[in-house]
């Protein structure tokens, strides 16, 4: 008996405990997350990393000057203020004092004098110069053309020492552009410019970013240890909070990251499924039950493109038949919540000054139904190529990307309105890059995207990408919304170029697609940026 009077007593104080505990979850603070990388990330060195891995890890282990929220607002970081001249020419930061540069030297988690010291402004100038020298082939060397003699550096006919970048003191940075940018302040908040010791980098003798003995922090977390074995399995990428950067202008929840490094996607999904990652970033939730939290974002355009060299293809008047047939407003009726119809090329999920760039400007105006138009359009396309068989054309699709289904309205539209048949090829992600990078292919549903959070980024994408500038017939945008000065002049100028892309009909969007960050139900302000890919857990709190 009394042994079952201690077993009661105990169990109404663990009934006790779990009431209280109910309505006081705590503060979340102090945990440890598991998370999970897909692939191991090819450089941890901001001004030239461009894969998803390695972007959540520089996300969390570097800050720059500025920064932005998960609604694209932009404001301080290491500056602790800044002001423009009138004529938008002239940037002045004020540094913090406060931010530190950080490499556990001696392995024993102990921030100790000698293995710290303040980010100073020459650091930035160091970054800049980096970024725009042609040597470093760093793919954002384009978004910071606008800083003095920048475009002359990329080109190679100017030294990267000429850029209008210097230190006026050690903690006041003076940045001149040659003209006004308004992209300017997003793509400051942008990893790329974040800084670069040059001292410690000269130090690396040409690996720096590549190992963890190469990287040193000046952000929310450090680097304890990264293990990569491309032939093993058991692959990590450990860091810790970087205390000297905490305090009440940098606050960081987590006291631990401990990623895993997975060779694919399925690993990924496999290791949150065991508890072994409490998030992942994905393009699709399907496997998402619902004891997880699913945040979407519109971040993707799904868009027929065409290999125009040898094949029926190279003719306007069919790639516009086909574009003019298709009813999106009957496509939107048998979409799923995964993808929406997409009458433009930039996403929703662009933002610009905080906003949506498709709330500034609507893409309907792009609509473009026109059967009628595309029946004689068609006809002359069949003149053209002295041919009216089209039996063997297929769109190619990556299954890894979207549910090729959806694409059988669209079919069924082409063949009421212009009697043909296009079928649907599912391939796997390696063979979709693959066939496109031989022009393997005759039709492609392309994933347009960006590399970061601007609308800019994805007019970008048609002069970079070799499928693409085919796409666009070769027409160049990029360098005049570099030079908007103002929100309402770039809103007008995307559009421009939207409409000018469009008008070739080398791209012809189709759908929106989500891409989504899956957590634990447990997990709170876990933030992530659907371009770049990168997740963010500065903020991150668990009440589990």
């Amino acid at each position: 008996m009394k042994k079952i009077s201690i077993a009661l007593c105990a169990a109404l104080c663990s009934l006790t405990a779990v009431s209280c505990g109910s309505s006081d979850r705590g503060d979340g603070l102090g945990h440890m997350y598991d998370a999970a990388l897909c692939g191991n990330p090819a450089s941890l060195d901001p001004q030239y990393a461009s894969d998803q891995a390695s972007a959540t890890v520089i996300k969390n282990m570097y800050s720059g000057l500025l920064r932005t929220d998960d609604s694209g607002n932009i404001s301080c970081c290491n500056a602790e203020s800044y002001t423009v001249s009138p004529d938008g020419l002239t940037y002045t930061f004020r540094l913090r004092k406060d931010n530190y540069w950080f490499r556990d030297a001696d392995h024993d988690d102990i921030i100790a004098e000698g293995e710290y010291f303040p980010v100073k402004a020459d650091d930035y100038v160091f970054a800049f110069q980096r970024l725009l020298d042609p040597k470093m082939q760093s793919p954002y060397a384009p978004y910071y053309s606008c800083i003095r003699n920048g475009e002359k550096i990329i080109s190679g006919s100017l030294p990267a020492e000429s850029a209008g970048v210097r230190a006026a003191d050690d903690y006041t940075l003076e940045i001149t552009l040659d003209y006004p940018s308004a992209n300017f302040l997003t793509m400051l908040a942008a990893a790329p410019a974040s800084p670069c010791n040059k001292e410690f980098f000269e130090s690396t003798k040409g690996t720096y970013g590549l190992s963890d003995a190469s990287v040193m922090s000046n952000g929310a977390f450090y680097m304890r240890q990264w293990f990569y074995d491309p032939y093993g399995s058991h692959n990590i990428l450990y860091m810790r909070r970087c205390d000297i950067n905490v305090n009440e202008n940098t606050q960081v929840s987590p006291t631990f990251l401990s990623f895993s490094v997975e060779k694919e996607e399925d690993d990924v999904w496999q290791c949150l499924k065991d508890g072994d990652a409490e998030c992942m970033t994905t393009l699709s939730s399907s496997r998402a039950s619902r004891k997880y939290s699913v945040t979407a974002k519109s971040s993707v355009t799904l868009g027929l493109i065409f290999e125009q060299k040898n094949s029926c293809f190279k003719s306007a008047a069919l790639r516009k038949a086909l574009a003019l047939s298709i009813d999106r407003e009957k496509l939107a009726d048998r979409l799923s919540d995964d993808i929406t119809a997409a009458y433009g090329l930039i996403p929703p999920a662009a933002l610009l000054s905080g906003r949506s760039y498709r709330e500034l400007y609507s893409d309907r105006s792009f609509s473009g139904y026109a059967p009628d138009s595309a029946e004689k359009l068609f006809a002359e396309a069949k003149n053209e190529l002295k041919t009216g068989r089209f039996d063997s054309i297929k769109i190619m699709v990556c299954a890894n990307t979207v549910d090729s289904s959806v694409l059988h309205v669209l079919s069924q539209q082409w063949q009421d309105t212009l009697g043909i048949y296009i079928g649907i090829e599912d391939v796997s992600a390696d063979e979709f890059e693959q066939r496109l990078a031989n022009g393997d292919f005759t039709v492609a549903l392309y994933p347009l995207d960006g590399d970061v959070n601007t609308p800019l980024s994805t007019i970008a994408q048609f002069e970079t990408k070799k499928e693409l500038a085919a796409a666009s017939g070769g027409k160049k945008h990029f360098g005049e919304l570099m030079r908007c000065s103002s929100v309402p002049e770039t809103v007008e100028k995307l559009s421009a170029a939207e409409r000018d892309i469009l008008g070739n009909y080398g791209f012809i969007p189709v759908f929106y697609k989500n891409s989504y960050l899956v957590m634990d139900k447990d997990n709170e302000d876990i933030f992530y940026d659907p371009f770049s890919g990168a997740v963010d857990y500065r903020l991150a709190k668990n009440y589990s």
